[in-house]
């Protein structure tokens, strides 16, 4: 897929100022400082399309960006921040499960995994509540350029192994690298497969 237009439509504090619209969504999630915003902005081709910040926690608001005219991706708050109040937190949470579980025409969820180290407790429970709530998800594991090659693929097994001690499987997984631009053909498809089906 070619990515011909954005549009960023706006932030949002909650699913009821959402855009009213039936076309098809794709969430992207993950821990604080995971990378997403550095991820977003290569798959859309960007350089500071999504903020990003040496500050974790900086995305606060659900942020939707119209792509060619044809779907939204939507950047979510990360998790895991500890710099951030109990009452922030829970807000958060709050508005993170509200938008996953009912939006209806959110087609799939982009679970953002650190390839760099094993998996951490809030990963797996939020994957852990993905799969309680039967909502789509993919698994994309960020900063692969920061292990080394033949490291690499043992640090994605061990983090398999981790969530197949929770799973019977596991679902689609794309291995990415916002510096190296690895990854963005292999979400766009994807995401072009959805939609054309």
């Amino acid at each position: 897929m070619k990515i011909t237009s954005i549009e960023f439509v706006g932030s949002f504090e909650k699913l009821s100022q959402c855009p009213v619209t039936s076309l098809p969504e794709y969430a992207f999630i993950g821990r604080s400082n995971v990378g997403k915003s550095s991820l977003i902005n290569m798959i859309l081709d960007r350089k500071e399309l999504a903020r990003i910040s040496s500050t974790p926690g900086k995305t606060q608001t659900i942020n939707y960006y119209f792509i060619n005219k044809e779907w939204y991706l939507v950047d979510l708050p990360g998790y895991g921040y500890a710099r951030v109040s109990k009452v922030d937190r829970k807000k958060w949470k709050k508005m993170i499960e509200t938008y996953l579980k009912e939006r209806k025409n959110l087609y799939c969820i982009f679970s953002l995994l650190d390839s760099r180290h094993e998996l951490q407790a809030n990963d797996l429970e939020f994957i852990n509540w993905l799969g309680e709530n039967y909502l789509p998800y993919v698994i994309a594991y960020t900063k692969s350029d920061k292990v080394k090659p033949d490291e690499l693929g043992n640090h994605i097994d061990a983090i398999r192994t981790s969530l197949l001690e929770h799973w019977e499987e596991l679902p689609r997984q794309f291995i990415t690298s916002s510096n190296d631009r690895i990854g963005k053909e292999e979400i766009l498809d994807f995401i072009k497969e959805i939609n054309n089906k």
